[in-house]
């Protein structure tokens, strides 16, 4: 019988999770099937920038999501189809405790923190979001990475019935893929929320990747499965155009993309005439990832 994820969990802290959750059903009903939690809050973490961060309405109103359109606004509106009541994820592969775990179970409310991270898109430009949601490292170890283990494999759920993405445009279900030792670094995100809310769907609800020394797309949006791997996962945008997204896709003014620069990006919010800012290594997290590529050519490496 494989183990819930109870059984990889420290017991003080499910049973006292347990106890909320009873406690919240003893309030009644109608706050029961009013569905997730109308306001989020999270631990504040030494690993956030300072920056300001955009608004919600910037966050949410300007989304690369290709299941619900090309551009960058109908996302807001067409992502509103997706079901997310019920979301499980499957963790399997190259683990001791394959399963299949709620986003409650994987992201309890107690142990949620704020991360305030800058965010470039591998299209120029870039916004600084406050997220909320739990590091990837202790997740996987609790599922326990075999020793063969080296990268994790990341799949988006695909829907076509809630979904208006065209079949055959793209290769669905989305995938994305990390390493081992950049899916453990302390960086390494999955969010549940921004600001106070529950992870709008445009933004990638009900759980999400984020990876914030990495351009935009690496970050895997409604995801339905990791699985750890002895092979080097192929992520979508890579399958379709390898001359010009990469496996590794870190932030690298050194390094254009074959149809741009890279050297600087455009500020969401920032307004019409404040120019363009430049862009730094690692999206500026190079004191915290830089070492993990030591010896790599990163333009060989991209």
């Amino acid at each position: 019988m494989r183990p819930t994820w109870s059984d990889v969990t420290p017991e003080a802290i499910w049973l006292n999770r347990r106890a909320l959750l009873r406690g919240g059903l003893g309030l009644g009903a109608a706050a029961v099937l009013a569905g997730p939690a109308a306001a989020l809050s999270g631990k504040a973490s030494k690993l956030s920038t300072d920056a300001t961060p955009n608004t919600f309405e910037e966050i949410s109103n300007y989304n690369n999501y290709i299941e619900f359109g090309n551009d960058k606004t109908t996302p807001a509106t067409n992502a509103q189809r997706l079901k997310t009541e019920g979301w499980t994820v499957a963790i399997d592969g190259l683990v001791d405790h394959p399963g299949t775990y709620s986003v409650d179970q994987i992201a309890p409310e107690n142990a949620l923190e704020q991360r305030i991270y800058r965010l470039r898109c591998v299209e120029a430009w870039s916004m600084v979001v406050p997220w909320i949601g739990v590091p990837l490292g202790p997740v996987l170890g609790k599922a326990g990475p075999q020793s063969a283990a080296k990268f994790v494999a990341f799949e988006s759920a695909w829907r076509p019935d809630e979904m208006t993405a065209t079949p055959g445009l793209y290769q669905f279900p989305y995938r994305e893929g990390l390493r081992l030792d950049e899916a453990m670094n302390p960086l390494t995100l999955l969010a549940t929320g921004l600001y106070d809310k529950p992870m709008p769907k445009q933004n990638g609800a009900p759980i999400r990747l984020i990876v914030p020394w990495k351009y935009g797309f690496k970050s895997i949006k409604s995801i339905v499965r990791i699985t750890l791997t002895d092979k080097q996962p192929v992520g979508t945008w890579q399958a379709m155009q390898p001359s010009e997204y990469g496996f590794y896709a870190n932030v690298n003014p050194a390094v254009d993309h074959p149809r741009w620069s890279q050297a600087t990006e455009r500020v969401i919010g920032a307004g019409l005439f404040a120019g363009r800012k430049d862009t730094l290594p690692f999206n500026g997290y190079g004191d915290e990832v830089a070492s993990l590529y030591t010896g790599q050519d990163l333009a060989k490496d991209y």
